[in-house]
């Protein structure tokens, strides 16, 4: 059986095509002020061709995030419950993800069979959120993909606001004219993020083995300055990355595709 699941996020499209239980591929596309169904179906278009597959070969096309524009969708699934079930995929131990994403971060419980126990999501200021972090980029006049490498040469970082996204910008500004260095000031927005999430976790009653998932699970600064506020807070907390972290939301909608299916061949046929 061969499915596939599209995670529609804010900033980005992430595809993956299962094959019994088995990643077969797995793309992600950054829309960039495009039209986000263009994207998706272009995208899968390209994996079919990749596979040698046809449409007709998938049992199950299954959307979360905001794929439900997506039109030749079989399904849709909520974005906790395709992370949680990518997350247990990547990593069978985890029993909480914090799924970061560009405009939001909501961390979930789980138990071993992926269902939801309890979660939290951040408030709406975008402080915590990949968005801001795409806005002090452009600032400093570095890319997303620099921020990570840059956080970890800090060797002073400058403490930055975790209450507001514009205190937060103009702390930057401020730190820019006084000379402190891009890797210091990235640094301490990590910091100031790390402690939100961390918040977070603990107020939904995280304990053990926590993967990080969603776009700036790639992002090595922010995951490492999310373990150092576990271990300083003392917090009973493992927090863990996969090399397909940034994917779980997409594969956990393939593996509920693949779980779904069946049971509407066998409506179909009843039918």
């Amino acid at each position: 059986m061969i499915t596939a699941g599209i995670d529609v996020g804010s900033a980005s499209i992430k595809l993956a095509v299962v094959g019994d239980e088995r990643p077969l591929l797995a793309r992600t596309e950054r829309i960039r002020r495009r039209d986000p169904q263009k994207i998706a179906e272009a995208l899968f278009a390209s994996a079919l061709a990749e596979l040698s597959l046809s449409p007709e070969d998938l049992a199950y096309v299954a959307t979360t995030g905001e794929g439900e524009m997506v039109p030749f969708r079989t399904g849709h699934f909520y974005g906790m419950t395709t992370h949680t079930r990518g997350g247990l995929f990547l990593d069978p131990q985890a029993r909480a993800v914090i799924d970061i994403g560009a405009l939001h971060t909501r961390a979930v419980l789980m138990d071993a069979r992926a269902k939801v126990l309890a979660y939290r999501m951040t408030s709406q200021c975008a402080s915590g959120s990949g968005q801001f972090l795409e806005n002090i980029c452009r600032y400093l006049g570095i890319t997303l993909e620099e921020i990570g490498p840059l956080s970890l040469q800090a060797d002073k970082p400058e403490a930055c606001s975790s209450i507001c996204a514009v205190l937060s910008e103009t702390d930057v500004i401020n730190m820019v004219s006084r000379g402190i260095t891009a890797p210091n000031i990235i640094k301490g927005i990590h910091q100031s993020m790390a402690g939100r999430y961390l918040r977070l976790l603990t107020s939904a009653g995280a304990k053990g083995p926590v993967l990080v998932t969603g776009g700036l699970a790639a992002d090595v600064g922010l995951v490492g300055a999310l373990r150092e506020a576990a271990e300083e807070g003392k917090a009973s907390i493992e927090i863990r990355t996969h090399p397909d972290s940034v994917m779980a939301g997409a594969l956990g909608a393939a593996l509920w595709g693949a779980f779904r299916a069946p049971k509407l061949s066998r409506l179909a046929a009843g039918a």
